[in-house]
């Protein structure tokens, strides 16, 4: 299962509002890729497909796929947001991660 906090949920909705996408029509696609200085990078993005091999979660009135592939790593995770002063944005808090870099950015398992 993919969470997503209360702050981060406000953050969704406020961009999906300046994009022109509608949260109850849209999704947030979440991924990993390789890259990053600590071997594996996350994504985010919002969409409007379903893809047949996708991973389907609602969790604080927000609808989150993630790929097949993607899910392995991500089992467990937290979508949460930081504005503070360092303006850190979206934040993973990633269980499965062994090792993350400075900028939190990317991880290793």
């Amino acid at each position: 299962m993919i969470q997503v906090s209360d702050t981060a949920k406000t953050k969704v909705i406020s961009l999906m509002s300046e994009d022109g996408t509608n949260l109850e029509e849209s999704f947030v696609r979440v991924g990993v890729e390789s890259g990053g200085c600590s071997g594996l990078s996350y994504k985010l993005s919002f969409d409007k497909d379903r893809n047949d091999e996708d991973k389907l979660f609602e969790h604080n009135g927000v609808r989150i796929l993630v790929d097949k592939k993607s899910f392995l790593y991500l089992i467990g995770t937290t979508l949460e947001y930081s504005g503070g002063l360092n303006g850190k944005g979206f934040v993973f808090n990633n269980p499965n991660a062994q090792r993350t870099c400075g900028c939190g950015e990317s991880f290793a398992v």
